[in-house]
C-alpha cells in the first residue's frame, strides 16, 4: 500500500478512527493488525516472513536477557544468524551466486524469490532492539503485542526512519486521546511530504529514467542534468516517505525521529551523512562502527573501520555491484576527508572557517561529489556509470542539452524547477525556524497552504499511465 494512493488514504482515516475510539487494552492489537495488513497489501505470504523475525528477536531478547544456560552471547548470535540468514537468502544470495559464478567461470544455482518490501528496515530495527538488550541499554520487552507492534508500525515499517526501541516502545504503551494539534501538524507533514513526492519525485523521475535507460541517446550534459535531477528526486522521494511516516504517527501523538537534515547544505561528506539518511547513519555508527573501534584507535584502523561500514551501507542498499562501488567512494570520500583534515585545519586559522565564500565553495564541492557517487547508485549497471563519465569528460559528447527529449515538457521542467527551488528555501529557512509552527499559528494562512498544496499535487502531480501512483526509490532496499 503506497502511502500516495487512494487505498492509504481510506486506510489511514478508518486506523485513525478506530485508535482513538477503542479502548487501551485494544488500542495495541487493532494497531498491530491494522499494520499487518498494511504490509500485506504488497505479497500477503511475506507478512510471515515478518512475522517469524519478530519471534525470533522477541524470544532472543528474552533469552539474552535472562542469560538463559550462561549463553547470553549465545542468544545474540543466534538471532544475528537468523535475521541475517533470512535478508541473504532473500537479497543477497543470488547477487553473490553470480558474483562467484562470474569468477569461476561457471553459471551457479540461483533463487526465484521475490525481494519482500521493507525487509532490510524492519531486520535491522529489530537486530537493534536484540543489540540494546544485550548490551543492558534497554530491558527486554516481554509484552509480545507491543514488541511486534514496535518492528511492524505501519508508517515506518517499509522505508523508515529505522527508530529504536528506547523511543517508540514507551510511546506505544501510553494511552493516547485524539487532539486537534497532533491532527493539524500531522497533516500538514503529510501534504508536504505527498507534494515532494508527487509534484517533485515523480516528475523528475521521468527525466532521469529517460535519460539513464537510453544513454546513447543521450549527450554528457543531459547526463550530468539528468543526475542532478536524481539528486533531488530521491532526496524528494526518501523525505516525503518520511514525512508522511512522521506525520501519519504524529496524529497518533507518536513522534518519530527525524530522518533528513538539509542534507544538501552539507560542507562535507561527513556532514553530509550526519544530514541524510539519519536512522541509518546512527544505527551504523551504534552497531558497526564503534565495535569495529570507532574513531578511538590508529589513523590507518580509524579509515579501514570507515571503509568496511560503508562497503557495508552500500550492500544494503541493493545487491549489485553498483551499489558496493558506491558505499566504497563515499568511504574514500570520508578516508579522503581524514588524511586531509591536518592541512584544512591549518587554513582554518588563516581564512575563517565561516567565511560565507568558503562555506558556498564547500557547500558545491560536497554537492558535486555526492552527485558523481550517485551516477553509480542510479546506473543500471557499471559499465553504464562508466559510460556515463566517459561521455560527461568526452567534448564532442556533451552538447546539445535539448530539454525536448528529456521525457517533460518545457513547461513542466520549468515548474518542477520552481519547486524544487520553493523545496530548497524552506529547507534552509527550517534549519533555523520551523516553518510549520509559523503556518500554523494563522488559520488562514495554515489553511491557505493547505489549499496550494493540494492544488499543486492534482495539477501538476506526476501518477503514471491511469493515474497509478509510482513507488517509492527504497522499497527496493
Amino acid at each position: 500500500m503506497n502511502f500516495n494512493s487512494l487505498e492509504y488514504l481510506l486506510f489511514l482515516p478508518v486506523t485513525l478512527i478506530l485508535y482513538f475510539i477503542l479502548p487501551k487494552k485494544i488500542k495495541n492489537p487493532v494497531l498491530l493488525l491494522a499494520s499487518f495488513f498494511f504490509y500485506m497489501n504488497w505479497e500477503p505470504i511475506y507478512a510471515l516472513l515478518m512475522l517469524f523475525s519478530i519471534a525470533a528477536t522477541y524470544f532472543c531478547g528474552l533469552l539474552v536477557s535472562k542469560q538463559v544456560w550462561g549463553k547470553k552471547k549465545l542468544w545474540l548470535v543466534l538471532c544475528l544468524l537468523i535475521n541475517l540468514g533470512i535478508l541473504f537468502v532473500f537479497k543477497y544470495f543470488n547477487f553473490f551466486s553470480d558474483t562467484l559464478g562470474a569468477v569461476v567461470g561457471k553459471e551457479l544455482i540461483t533463487l526465484d524469490l521475490l525481494l519482500p518490501v521493507g525487509i532490510s528496515f524492519y531486520t535491522f530495527q529489530a537486530l537493534g532492539y536484540t543489540i540494546d538488550v544485550y548490551r543492558g541499554d534497554i530491558e527486554a520487552e516481554k509484552n509480545f503485542i507491543d514488541y511486534a507492534l514496535f518492528v511492524s508500525f505501519f508508517p515506518q515499517l517499509v522505508a523508515g526512519p529505522i527508530e529504536r526501541t528506547g523511543n517508540i516502545v514507551p510511546q506505544l504503551k501510553k494511552h493516547h486521546k485524539f487532539r486537534f494539534v497532533n491532527l493539524r501538524d500531522g497533516f500538514l507533514l503529510i501534504l508536504w511530504g505527498l507534494m515532494k513526492k508527487v509534484l517533485i519525485a515523480d516528475n523528475l523521475a521521468v527525466v532521469v529514467n529517460t535519460v539513464y535507460n537510453d544513454l546513447p541517446a543521450h549527450t554528457g550534459v543531459q547526463m550530468i542534468f539528468a543526475t542532478v535531477c536524481f539528486a533531488f528526486q530521491i532526496y524528494c522521494d526518501f523525505s516525503a516517505y518520511s514525512d508522511i511516516a512522521r506525520g501519519s504517527a504524529r496524529i497518533m501523538n507518536i513522534e518519530l525521529m527525524r530522518n533528513f537534515d538539509c542534507p544538501y547544505k552539507a560542507q562535507t561528506i561527513k556532514e553530509f551523512w550526519r544530514r541524510w539518511h539519519i536512522s541509518l547513519s546512527t544505527w551504523f555508527k551504534d552497531y558497526l562502527y564503534f565495535p569495529l573501534g570507532g574513531s578511538r584507535c590508529s589513523k590507518a584502523r580509524v579509515c579501514f573501520n570507515v571503509l568496511v561500514v560503508f562497503l557495508v551501507s552500500g550492500l544494503w542498499h541493493g545487491a549489485a555491484m553498483t551499489y558496493v562501488v558506491w558505499g566504497a567512494l563515499h568511504g574514500i570520500y570520508q578516508i579522503m576527508g581524514i588524511v586531509i583534515d591536518p592541512v584544512r585545519q591549518r587554513l582554518y586559522k588563516v581564512i575563517n572557517k565561516n567565511n560565507p565564500i568558503l562555506v558556498i565553495l564547500r557547500t558545491c564541492i560536497t554537492f558535486l561529489l555526492v552527485n558523481i557517487a550517485w551516477v553509480l547508485f542510479r546506473a543500471n549497471s557499471l559499465s553504464d556509470a562508466v559510460y556515463i563519465f566517459k561521455s560527461i569528460i568526452t567534448i564532442d559528447k556533451v552538447f546539445p542539452l535539448a530539454f525536448g527529449t528529456l521525457g517533460l515538457s518545457r513547461n513542466m521542467l520549468i515548474v518542477v524547477g520552481i519547486a524544487v527551488v520553493i523545496l530548497c528555501i524552506v529547507d534552509l529557512i527550517n534549519s533555523k525556524w520551523p516553518v510549520a509552527e509559523f503556518i500554523n499559528k494563522t488559520v488562514f494562512l495554515r489553511y491557505l497552504i493547505y489549499v496550494i498544496i493540494l492544488l499543486a499535487i492534482f495539477i501538476f502531480g506526476y501518477y503514471g499511465a491511469g493515474f497509478d501512483p509510482q513507488d517509492f526509490v527504497y522499497f527496493q532496499f
